[in-house]
């Protein structure tokens, strides 16, 4: 592989979604919305953690990292995404497209320990729940979040400097929503056999490592389970790992589908398809899934609904009071006038 310098592709442009005026007009509205729910959805999750004094555990202090990360990891590319629908030139330099992939590639990187770090930390709750305080202390939480992030930085890194060596001297048009890897393969007119290897071995270990740890700790969470006599007790202990399943099972398939196949197969529609889940819609439903399925923040957020009410009802009466008192005040002008 030639790692020069020299590239004749100062930008790059991203192909279209759609060609239909109107469906790119609704798919802009659609992704708007989808946009504001991951930003609304993951900054309230993170707020109501760091607000719930009863949510400060080792759980809700991973879940608000992967808040975080999947806050800033949709950021990277659904602003300019949803730009692009609606302007004639879909145009990124190449200094952009570089940051966006390493952005995203340290993000996603990321994401993926953390769920690693959730499952390991569900698997320490159920089967060793006497001795979950001593084990998941916040020194080895914070260990975990800072290796999660580190790791993905890591691999980011080798990444970039693999691909953005390469010459970029044919087409410019990346077939995609955002600079991803095998969409800049294809453009490419160096040897991209050790770039390929490269990647392969860094998404594939990354992923099956994450896998590995996941499906192993649920091996175990669901052999304690099932030693759980009561039902009521089963379906609890149950209760706080589906919702992290859930995100986890959505998350790999995508990636799975897009990745990890063979190379002779180039970037389609199908994967484009696949990337929208794990880039746009993931980030949105993590928030909403733990919200919906975790009790404990469900029922945080009916007290704030509850809260909110009585403050508005409250301020109604103090504005009622006022308008009569002001009705009150006229009558008595007009009768001494």
């Amino acid at each position: 592989m030639d790692n020069g310098n020299k590239t004749h592709a100062r930008i790059f442009l991203f192909s279209e979604l759609t060609n239909d005026t109107s469906l790119a007009i609704f798919l802009f509205i659609f992704f708007l919305l989808i946009y504001i729910a991951t930003v609304v959805g993951n900054v309230g999750l993170i707020g109501i953690v760091y607000k719930t004094s009863t949510l400060h555990t080792p759980m809700y202090y991973f879940l608000s990292y992967l808040s975080l990360v999947d806050l800033f990891y949709s950021s990277t590319v659904v602003p300019k995404m949803i730009s692009d629908l609606i302007t004639l030139k879909k145009v990124i330099s190449f200094h952009g497209c570089a940051l966006q992939f390493f952005v995203f590639a340290t993000l996603a990187g990321t994401d993926v320990l953390l769920l690693s770090n959730m499952s390991y930390d569900r698997y320490v709750a159920i089967c060793y729940p006497l001795h979950y305080v001593t084990i998941m202390t916040k020194k080895k939480c914070l260990c975990l979040v800072l290796l999660a992030f580190f790791l993905g930085f890591l691999q980011s890194s080798i990444q970039i400097k693999c691909i953005f060596g390469l010459q970029f001297c044919g087409s410019n048009l990346i077939d995609h929503f955002y600079c991803d890897v095998l969409p800049l393969f294809k453009l490419s007119c160096s040897d991209i056999s050790s770039c390929e290897m490269l990647t392969l071995l860094s998404i594939g270990s990354y992923s099956i490592a994450s896998l590995t740890t996941i499906l192993g700790s649920y091996i175990f969470i669901i052999f304690s389970i099932l030693k759980i006599k009561s039902t009521k007790g089963r379906k609890k202990a149950f209760s706080t790992c589906s919702s992290h399943l859930i995100c986890a099972s959505v998350f790999y398939v995508s990636v799975f589908c897009t990745y990890l196949r063979p190379s002779s197969d180039f970037f389609n529609e199908q994967d484009k398809v696949a990337s929208i889940f794990y880039s746009v819609i993931t980030p949105m439903l993590n928030p909403l899934i733990y919200s919906l399925r975790n009790q404990e923040v469900k029922a945080v957020i009916k007290r704030a609904i509850l809260r909110f009410k009585s403050v508005v009802q409250i301020g109604s009466f103090k504005v009622g009071d006022v308008l009569h008192g002001l009705q009150a005040l006229k009558k008595v002008q007009k009768k001494t006038m």
